[in-house]
């Protein structure tokens, strides 16, 4: 028994599948698509169309020399039919399951894809799809595929929607190609803290060259930003920031920091790496067998004609003289968006000698400029 019922649950499985793989695709029909406010007529806004729907592989989707050809034997004019019953007719004598209808206009900031499918059969309008996306004309035809895959139930990529509708969505080459340069430039303020050895010097008394200064100050700064490279989900980007550092604490200490950088357009997630070049003051001398310091001009030859016996170097020291220190930065941000209002903000660090490390964090505000 239990033989007999499992050979019949695979003969019913056996026809199931072969009943799937004869089943009919039904047989669709695209005539033109109504076009106001691009370049191309609705007979290429058909054709593109007709196009993304044969990609989607749902129908069987009938040859534009066909229709044409069937078209023009029966006497059938098709130049202003966009409404229902003028398609019904025309797609009885075509002989096809469905047809689609649509239209593609602009409106101000908006384009409107609409899209009815069409049962010939039933006289009916089976489903309706309307999107709204941004001014992009030049992205017509991935507009006009998404809003078919609306239309048939087929998943859409997210972030390309995003891209495509979203107003104040992060600027990439699918809703910013014609901007060849992308100018985020803006103020950036924060704090740097110093560590180690410099932190030392920024504590002790101006008398033992230190700065009577905390080792946490304010700076201020400017950001030039420019885009170089603007591909999929990042942007590459030369970023240009000159600083001043201490003018909280009276001290004015000027930085320049060059930069190259990766920026993801979806997310605002940024990572960039460059020289640091600042102006600071430093003086010669060296450490005593104490571990002090001193500037090179305190030691005095106890025999005339004695070799300096110790290590000389060069440190910060507020009795120096103005010299420029260069060093390398590694910085990680996100840029928050506020409408068209860009509030990046960023983590930095500066390595150096003697655990003389830099770290700050800084903010910002911009808005999105093209030039």
């Amino acid at each position: 028994m239990k033989t007999k019922l499992i050979i019949l649950l695979g003969l019913c499985y056996a026809w199931c599948l072969n009943a799937q793989e004869i089943m009919p695709v039904n047989s669709i029909a695209v005539l033109n698509i109504d076009s106001k406010g691009f370049t191309l007529d609705p007979v290429q806004m058909g054709n593109i169309t007709r196009i993304e729907l044969d990609k989607l592989g749902k129908f069987e989707v009938m040859d534009k020399y066909d229709v044409e050809y069937l078209v023009e034997k029966n006497g059938l004019n098709t130049e202003n039919c966009y409404g229902k019953l003028c398609l019904i007719d025309i797609g009885k004598v075509l002989k096809t399951d469905k047809i689609l209808a649509g239209s593609a206009e602009l409106y101000g900031e908006s384009v409107i894809i609409t899209f009815r499918l069409i049962d010939v059969g039933t006289e009916n309008v089976e489903k309706t799809q309307v999107m709204e996306f941004l001014n992009l004309r030049h992205q017509v035809q991935m507009m006009i595929g998404m809003t078919l895959q609306k239309l048939l139930d087929v998943p859409v990529d997210a972030n390309l929607e995003a891209k495509l509708t979203k107003k104040f969505d992060y600027d990439n080459a699918i809703n910013n190609p014609e901007a060849d340069q992308l100018n985020l430039s803006g103020p950036r303020m924060g704090l740097v803290i110093f560590g180690g050895e410099t932190a030392e010097v920024y504590k002790n008394k101006k008398s033992l060259g230190g700065f009577d200064a905390m080792p946490l100050m304010f700076q201020f700064g400017y950001q030039f930003e420019v885009k170089y490279l603007n591909e999929g989900n990042f942007q590459a980007l030369f970023e240009f920031i000159p600083t001043v550092t201490g003018l909280d604490q009276g001290f004015f200490i000027p930085s320049i920091n060059i930069l190259n950088g990766l920026r993801h357009n979806r997310y605002g997630f940024e990572f960039a790496f460059g020289p640091n070049i600042t102006l600071s003051k430093t003086a010669e001398g060296y450490f005593d067998e104490n571990g002090a310091w001193h500037l090179r001009s305190e030691w005095k030859p106890e025999v005339e004609g004695e070799t300096f016996p110790f290590e000389e170097t060069e440190r910060l020291d507020s009795r120096g003289g103005y010299k420029l220190k260069s060093g390398f930065v590694f910085a990680f941000g996100k840029t928050f968006k506020s409408g068209r209002l860009n509030i990046p903000i960023n983590a930095f660090f500066i390595p150096g000698k003697r655990d003389s490390h830099r770290f700050g964090i800084s903010m910002g505000f911009n808005t999105t400029k093209y030039r």
